[in-house]
């Protein structure tokens, strides 16, 4: 048994849901059978986990047009992580180079007898770059790039069953959570400078929030990898290997990292976030944190109502955040 703390009980972001949901979800969906990428049973799990919900809780403001290439990258992510999540890492780079060619090269056909992943990123990608504005394609597939690699890194580690260090395991977590790739979707078709994104505050708020993102997948998918062997690669086995503790107070520490994160977040902000000249910057800006505050809140309400962790008790859970391991 063990708790998954209430780390978002002061986080000033409410939960929205784009109205975009229902339409954006069924085309996405539709759209993703299509290929034939699972078998019955696996794809009945996969709807399962309605990562469109994930997509239009993370963008709740977005167009219909907009929403539906989010719920497409959401889709092509955990396509990927599924193929790649029990392979070796020679496997892993085979697919990896596949979807970056695709997402390299949209126009280009597709070969027949490679995975059908591959042919997915590629629809995805040239639904996007009608309406992705140069700066926002060049920052995405750059980001997607070093996803895929970290992914690869991660197959790897699994192989040898090396369990990092927390520092170690945060850098490697920072890029195949996939969190990157998908604020670079936060607005398609602005271009914010790469000097204003370089901004050390920018960064930091980034860093902040994609750790309060992996922390808050850990908690919630820990009970599932822990039961098929697969925890190696969760920030509670990271911090009980490193510190010798047992699994109660790896998530005390995890959540005191998490309250330490919360208070920098709201400090950057505060403090470090600097005043641009240009309007139209500072409002890019702004809509720019609000994604990432509304991203860590949209990550936590779609991890209890989805049934991707904890099948149909999600809402239970949310309400009593105890759960067992031995209940998988």
């Amino acid at each position: 048994m063990f708790r998954i703390p209430q780390t978002l009980a002061c986080w000033p972001w409410p939960r929205a849901l784009n109205p975009h949901y229902p339409n954006a979800k069924s085309e996405s969906s539709a759209w993703l059978r299509s290929f034939g990428a699972f078998g019955e049973t696996a794809q009945a799990a996969f709807d399962a986990c309605d990562f469109s919900l994930l997509a239009s809780l993370a963008y709740p403001a977005a167009t219909m047009e907009h929403l539906r290439i989010c719920c497409d990258l959401m889709n092509l992510f955990f396509v990927f992580d599924e193929y790649t999540d029990c392979v070796d890492h020679k496997e892993a780079r085979r697919l990896a180079d596949i979807v970056m060619d695709a997402l390299r090269h949209p126009h280009k056909a597709r070969s027949a007898d490679e995975p059908v992943v591959g042919e997915i990123a590629r629809q995805f990608w040239c639904r996007a770059i009608v309406i992705a504005s140069p700066a926002c394609q060049q920052r995405f597939v750059d980001s997607f790039d070093h996803y895929t690699e970290s992914v690869v890194a991660q197959a790897e580690d699994r192989g040898y069953g090396l369990i990092r260090n927390v520092p170690d395991y945060l850098a490697t977590r920072r890029e195949n959570i996939g969190a990157k790739p998908s604020f670079a979707l936060l607005d398609l078709g602005l271009s914010l400078h790469e000097d204003v994104l370089a901004h050390p505050c920018i960064e930091k708020l980034t860093v902040y929030a994609i750790d309060m993102l992996i922390i808050g997948n850990d908690l919630c998918s820990y009970r599932i990898e822990f039961c098929r062997g697969d925890a190696s690669h969760n920030i509670l086995t990271v911090v009980m290997q490193q510190f010798d503790v047992d699994l109660a107070n790896a998530v005390l520490w995890v959540e005191n990292y998490h309250k330490e994160l919360v208070e920098k977040f709201f400090a950057a902000v505060i403090n470090d976030l600097p005043q641009w000249q240009d309007t139209d910057i500072e409002r890019q800006v702004t809509n720019l944190v609000e994604g990432l505050g509304n991203w860590v809140r949209a990550n936590d309400a779609w991890s209890f109502e989805s049934q991707r962790y904890f099948g149909n008790d999600g809402p239970s859970v949310q309400t009593h955040r105890v759960v067992s391991v031995e209940d998988v």
